[in-house]
């Protein structure tokens, strides 16, 4: 499955297992490291430029006066989070970089654990560094405490299969599952085993195992018939190995069962260009779709 084409289908069917993304997202980031370089202010004078350097210039005032604050009160964390937004923004602008976000980041995956947005944006600000043992030690920070979260487990996946360790996403995923049951009996809701499903499909699938990925979403399916994940799932498998005909009902069936806000999205997969399998897939790095 080609790179491009292999994000875009793990992206949309995360983002539509998690449907909602409390708090900070994980867009601003990697939406700053892939805009074109025409969101850099220009060197000509025109009205774009112009409001692009005075913005620049109002969030680095802003930076400046948060980190002022921060030096008297570490842990204000309304400094903290005005800090953390203003820098993201400078990103946007291709001022700064992503070491900027690291510290704040950690200060308020240390002041708020039961917020894990914070750890997994820590967790995919280490990983564009390089830093792959700190994106994996955040990533665990949140399993550990929330074996289900999905946020958590998509960005450990990702980097599982970033490193070319897809057996271990796997593992990861089957152990997950098979422990679903206990952790939803202590605390219910905790573990969405069909989007765990979703996304072990997903991984069989970019590994080309389509027989495995063809039955992990059967299983999802007839565990969940009426959510139209798992669904939308095959239906995309079957579409990239070129059995339009088969793919066709499954994706009829998904926009029947999805919600209003998503049905457009489906109806664009379904008749969209598929693309040749030519190489393996590396990490999803731009959640297009989150809502």
């Amino acid at each position: 499955m080609s790179q491009p084409r292999n994000r875009w289908i793990v992206q949309l069917i995360l983002a539509l297992a998690v449907l909602t993304f409390v708090g900070i997202s994980l867009v601003p980031i990697f939406g700053a490291l892939t805009k074109t370089s025409s969101s850099t202010p220009s060197s000509t004078t025109s009205p774009g430029s112009v409001a692009a350097t005075n913005q620049t210039t109002k969030l680095q005032d802003e930076v400046r006066g948060y980190e002022l604050v921060l030096q008297r009160e570490p842990e204000n964390q309304t400094a903290l989070k005005g800090l953390l937004q203003a820098r993201l923004q400078l990103l946007t602008l291709k001022q700064g970089d992503i070491n900027g976000v690291i510290e704040p980041l950690e200060k308020l995956a240390k002041l708020n654990p039961q917020q894990s947005e914070y750890s997994v944006l820590l967790a995919q600000a280490k990983q564009q560094i390089g830093d792959k043992e700190g994106a994996a030690q955040a990533y665990r920070a949140v399993l550990d405490t929330k074996p289900g979260d999905l946020k958590a487990l998509q960005g450990m996946v990702a980097l599982l299969l970033d490193q070319q360790r897809p057996e271990a996403a796997v593992g990861l995923l089957q152990e997950t599952l098979t422990n679903a049951a206990q952790e939803n009996t202590i605390q219910p809701g905790s573990v969405d085993a069909v989007a765990v499903q979703v996304l072990l499909g997903n991984v069989h699938a970019t590994q080309k195992r389509y027989p495995q990925a063809i039955s992990t979403f059967d299983q999802a399916i007839k565990k969940a018939p009426q959510d139209f994940r798992p669904v939308l799932a095959k239906a995309m498998v079957l579409k990239e190995q070129g059995k339009l005909t088969e793919a066709k009902p499954l994706f009829d069936s998904a926009v029947a069962l999805a919600p209003a806000q998503y049905k457009d999205e489906i109806n664009k997969a379904a008749t969209a260009s598929a693309t040749p399998t030519t190489t393996t897939p590396t990490t999803p790095t731009t959640p297009t779709s989150t809502p």
